[in-house]
Formats: structure tokens, C-alpha cells, sequence
């Protein structure tokens, strides 16, 4: 590694800057609650961008790009679904959520949440969604680690497996210091560079092609025309298995979090606007980078090769030749943010369910704040040691990774958080056969890959459906009822 070569430098700087913020998260960080959700105070545009960072993974510019470059423009369904699903959850989700978390008991974590809601004095409820978390949270840090090995092994000549640790290490780090805070600030810088990164490099990119091309051609003449095709291999199984990633939204829980730490339900509606801004430009410009990719390195081979090898790093080779190293460097640290971003997120879910509602509600009740902070703290080590075992395969794929955990989400959590801040009706029992039902479809579904279906709509429905059958064979309890009418008075007079 080259220390004095202008990319490694401003990569360097990137990451000293997120380690400081890292520092600052770490001197406003008093408490557990602090902690695990900044203690409610993250203002709208804090919000909408860290929301949004932290859904678009290293996917966003390794995964999805790498698709578009492979299969053509028939990828970008994906995209459409996640627009329309991001939407609704922001629309009917947000509000609702930030404000039954805090009648709940206040309550910090999901499962902590939904122990609340349906009054569980057993703890079943906490105990199957921090497994559900654990399990499919795993897989998705593992998604974030091969990202970041990908990154640096490209940049810089490393050996995978060196890779693999060095992009692991930039991430815990400020996770480990800083907590929810830090990892919010970061997100918020980390998604303004993201958005940057994605409308300068395939416009850059586009001109170049243009300039290129002989008086005869034109720029659809480099292209395929399959991969124009919207269309291609359509089938209504195909373009519902790629829509359907929408439905992921409703159960994700490093997203529904950044709604519970929102600093009230009136910073939601800007919040939404900024954050579907945001989400629209940076899927356009994902799927751009793709497109242009294809006719770029027809026309220009010098990255061809390794493109071709991996689609997936069609984002890091044109940045790489469009711009000078100083540029390059920070546009590369974009792919960077991206994995950082959403990998922090997970890493602090998954400390906060194990520590909240693991550690302090059966192990050490008493337990004062330091000591839970620094629980969390190891929790966070924890779980990245896990991914990155996981994440030890070389062959493994971004895209493949992040479908399979969105899927366990969106499947057994989605149904239960729409039903438990919309219906008056659901029960405890209903809410466990529900998140039961939903993870264990999408874990049989994906190994048999049935009819060609994204394992999320059999997992959605079937959730769905167990949820309330099983909460009509029984009855809320009276405070359950008054407590669902009381949220649904107070936000009729917003």
C-alpha cells in the first residue's frame, strides 16, 4: 500500500473524519438510552439521511450497479419496488411507530417494543425477535463485510482476507466508541458524499462515452439490445419477485429505529421528503452508473477485465478512470460510507437487542448505564467477529446476501409491526405465530426456491394471514385496547 498515492490519502482522511465523529458521538454518550437511540433527539434531516444511509448498503453501489451491468435496465425493478415501499413505510409507518415506542414503555429496541405492546410478562415476544435479529442480521453484516473486503482489496492489492478485517476494523471502530449518535452523524455525512458519488459519476461518465463515439454511432449502437429490453424475461413471478423487495421496508429494523429516534412525530413528515428525495436520486444514479458501465468499457477496456470478472466493481473501475486519484479516492470512500453506514446500524441493533433485552432484562436486571454500554460495546464485537467468519468466503455475493436477510425481515416483522400499530384487535400470541410463521417460510422457501419466487411474498403472506387467525382465537387485553385508542386520538389531532 502506497501512502503517499493521492486516493490513499483522501481515503485516510475519510476515515479519520468518521473516526472523530465517532469521538464526539462518544463525549454526548451518558447513557444507555443515549446509546441505543440517541435519546430521541435526532432532528428531520438527521433522521431522513440516516434512514436512508442506512437502508442503502454497499448493494447500492456494488450489488445493484453490477446487476444493471450484467442483465441490463430489467434490473431496475428492484428499484421501482423499494421506492414504492420506502414511501409507504415513511407515510403510514414513521409516526405511528416513533409514538406507540414511547407509550410502550418507552420502549428502545423492537423486541422491547413489541414486549410492551402486547404486555408480555413471559418474554416470549423478546426472546424470538432478538433471535430473528441475530439470525438474519448476521448474514446482513456479513453482506457489509464482503462489501468493504471487495473495496479494499481492489484499491489497495490486498489479499482478500486482509481486506476482509481492515474494512471491518474502519467500521467497528467508531460503532464500538460512539454508539447510536456517531453512527447517525456518520450516516448523515456518509449519505450526502453517497449522493454525490452517484450523480457526478455516471453523468462524467455519460459526456466521456459521447465524446467518444465515431460521427456514425450512436450511444444505444454499444449496447445490447437485451439489456435495453425493460422487459426481458419478464414474467409476472420475475417482476413480483423484484417489486416485492418493497415490502422488505416494513420490517426492517435499522430502519424502523431511526423512526423511534426521531425527536417527535412532527419532524416525520419533512423527514419523509428529504429521505425519498434522497433515496430516488441515489437509486436513479445506482442504476445509471450500471447502464453507462456497459458501453464505457466497450469503449474504454482498461477495467474491462475486472468488471467482467465481478460485476460488481463497475462503481470502483470507472470512478477510478474518470477521475483524478484525489477525486477517485473520495468517490471510492462512497462505497465505503454505504457499507459503513447500514453495516454500523446492524451492529448497533443487534448490540441493543443481546444487551437490552438479552443481558439487562434476564441476566443483570440491576444493572447500571456504564455497565450496559460497555455490554454493548462487547456485543458489538461479538457479532462482527461472526460476520466476518461468515463473510470469509471470497466467492460470496453482495446482492445475494442482503435479498436473503430482507427477506427474513420483511417477512416476519413486517406484518407485525403494520397489524400492532393498526389493529386494535392483534394479541400476543398472534404477534408470536406471526414472526414465527414469516422467519421460518422465508428459511425453508429460500433453500427450495419454489416456482422462482423471492421467498419475502410467500413469507409476508403466510405471516400475515398467522397473525390474525391466531390473534382471533383469543382477546387484547382491556389496557392493550385504551392504549391503541389513545395513540389513534393523539394523532387524529396532528
Amino acid at each position: 500500500m502506497n501512502f503517499t498515492d493521492p486516493t490513499v490519502i483522501m481515503f485516510s482522511i475519510y476515515l479519520f473524519v468518521m473516526l472523530f465523529i465517532g469521538f464526539l458521538g462518544y463525549r454526548k454518550t451518558n447513557s444507555l438510552d443515549d446509546y441505543i437511540l440517541g435519546g430521541r433527539k435526532l432532528g428531520s434531516f438527521v433522521t431522513a439521511l440516516s434512514a436512508g444511509a442506512s437502508d442503502m448498503s454497499g448493494w447500492l453501489l456494488m450489488g445493484l450497479p453490477g446487476a444493471i451491468y450484467l442483465s441490463g435496465v430489467s434490473e431496475a425493478w428492484i428499484g421501482v419496488g423499494l421506492a414504492m415501499g420506502a414511501y409507504l413505510n415513511w407515510r403510514f409507518v414513521a409516526a405511528r411507530l416513533r409514538m406507540y415506542t414511547e407509550r410502550a414503555g418507552n420502549a428502545l429496541t423492537l423486541p422491547d417494543y413489541f414486549s410492551n405492546r402486547f404486555e408480555d410478562k413471559q418474554n416470549l415476544l423478546r426472546i424470538l425477535t432478538t433471535v430473528v435479529i441475530l439470525v438474519f442480521f448476521t448474514i446482513y453484516c456479513a453482506s457489509g463485510m464482503v462489501a468493504g473486503a471487495r473495496l479494499f482489496e481492489n484499491m489497495f492489492g490486498l489479499p482478500y482476507q486482509t481486506a476482509l478485517w481492515v474494512g471491518a476494523a474502519c467500521t467497528i471502530s467508531y460503532v464500538f466508541i460512539g454508539g447510536f449518535l456517531a453512527v447517525s452523524w456518520t450516516d448523515t455525512v456518509q449519505g450526502s458524499l453517497m449522493i454525490t458519488a452517484l450523480i457526478v459519476a455516471p453523468v462524467l461518465g455519460y459526456f466521456v462515452i459521447i465524446n467518444g463515439l465515431q460521427p456514425t454511432q450512436s450511444l444505444t449502437d454499444l449496447i445490447e439490445p437485451a439489456k435495453l429490453d425493460m422487459m426481458k424475461g419478464a414474467s409476472f413471478v420475475g417482476i413480483a419477485s423484484l417489486m416485492a423487495w418493497g415490502l422488505g421496508y416494513f420490517g426492517q429494523p435499522h430502519i424502523l429505529v431511526r423512526f423511534m429516534a426521531a425527536e417527535s412525530v412532527k419532524t416525520i413528515p419533512s423527514a419523509r421528503r428529504i429521505s425519498m428525495a434522497w433515496m430516488i436520486l441515489c437509486l436513479v444514479g445506482a442504476l445509471a452508473v450500471g447502464f453507462v458501465g456497459i458501453p464505457y468499457f466497450l469503449m474504454y477496456p482498461e477495467g474491462a477485465m475486472a468488471v467482467n470478472a465481478n460485476s460488481e466493481t463497475v462503481f470502483i473501475e470507472l470512478a477510478k478512470q474518470l477521475f483524478n486519484p484525489w477525486v477517485a479516492g473520495l468517490f471510492l470512500a462512497a462505497i465505503l460510507a454505504a457499507v459503513m453506514s447500514t453495516l454500523s446500524s446492524q451492529l448497533m441493533v443487534c448490540s441493543s437487542a443481546l444487551t437490552k433485552d438479552i443481558y439487562h432484562t434476564f441476566l443483570r436486571k440491576n444493572a447500571g448505564h456504564d455497565e450496559l454500554v460497555w455490554v454493548g460495546r462487547i456485543m458489538v464485537m461479538a457479532i462482527a467477529l461472526v460476520a466476518i467468519g461468515i463473510a470469509s468466503d471470497p466467492e460470496a455475493k453482495i446482492l445475494s446476501m442482503v435479498s436473503y436477510a430482507w427477506a427474513g425481515f420483511g417477512a416476519a416483522f413486517g406484518p407485525a409491526i403494520i397489524l400492532s400499530l393498526f389493529w386494535s384487535n392483534m394479541t400476543r400470541n398472534g404477534a408470536l405465530a406471526g414472526i414465527l410463521v414469516g422467519a421460518l417460510t422465508v428459511l425453508v422457501w429460500k433453500q427450495f426456491g419454489w416456482l422462482g419466487l423471492y421467498e419475502i411474498i410467500p413469507g409476508f403472506i403466510f405471516a400475515w394471514l398467522a397473525t390474525v387467525i391466531v390473534s382471533r382465537m383469543g382477546k387484547p387485553s382491556p389496557t392493550m385496547v385504551e392504549k391503541h385508542k389513545a395513540v389513534e386520538l393523539e394523532l387524529s389531532k396532528l
